[in-house]
């Protein structure tokens, strides 16, 4: 339903998702809607309503558009580019803390369960093990949680909408090795990993990492 939305209105625009095949075409189309019907499908099959939509439109590479829904709990997050942050409505910002002892950090139950993050433990106030990456980047944006980590590759499905809201709301979202995230790429996966929040923090997590 979502692509063929998405593509009679706009079909000028490309399209990305993981739940459709991918075309080459999208490569050479300034915006690119970047869309994952489902981030969290485990939480979902096992009833955690840590499951979300997650919309996301790219302009040259950059994320300008962001919506993430929790249809369970109704909590719409969204943002564009230059218009800021808005939780159901309400604009918000991101927690400005950059102490990572007082801070809590969603991260991965997948990544917890293999214990990526016990190295780590010690560096937070709290890990928070977490579905859909999705909503835990709008959680963060929405000042819900303080910072959100991956230590594992994700797609540019997962993050692209979130990234716009990261952004919107003040904040930083860049790989685990300190690089720039940019979409629509021929490889969708980025690598090795992420992390968002204020840009402080976010500078601190990554000398941690090194």
């Amino acid at each position: 339903y979502l692509k063929n939305y998405f593509t009679e209105k706009y079909p000028d625009f490309g399209w990305l998702s993981e739940e459709t095949r991918d075309s080459a075409q999208r490569l050479s189309k300034e915006r690119v809607w970047v869309v994952d019907p489902l981030d969290g499908t485990k939480e979902f099959v096992e009833g955690v309503p840590n499951f979300a939509v997650s919309i996301g439109l790219v302009e040259n590479g950059e994320p300008i558009l962001g919506v993430i829904y929790n249809p369970i709990l109704k909590d719409l997050y969204t943002a564009v580019k230059g218009c800021g942050m808005y939780f159901n409505g309400e604009k918000t910002s991101l927690c400005q803390n950059d102490q990572l002892s007082e801070m809590n950090i969603l991260n991965s139950r997948s990544e917890t369960k293999k214990g990526l993050w016990e190295p780590y433990k010690s560096n937070f106030k709290e890990l928070v093990p977490f579905g859909s990456i999705a909503l835990k980047l709008a959680m963060v944006a929405a000042n819900q949680a303080d910072f959100v980590g991956s230590l594992q590759p994700k797609n540019e499905w997962d993050i692209c909408a979130g990234h716009c809201l990261i952004n919107e709301s003040g904040g930083k979202l860049i790989t685990t090795e300190n690089k720039k995230i940019v979409y629509n790429k021929k490889n969708t996966l980025t690598t090795p990993g992420l992390v968002a929040g204020n840009s402080k923090a976010v500078n601190n997590f990554i000398k941690l990492l090194k």
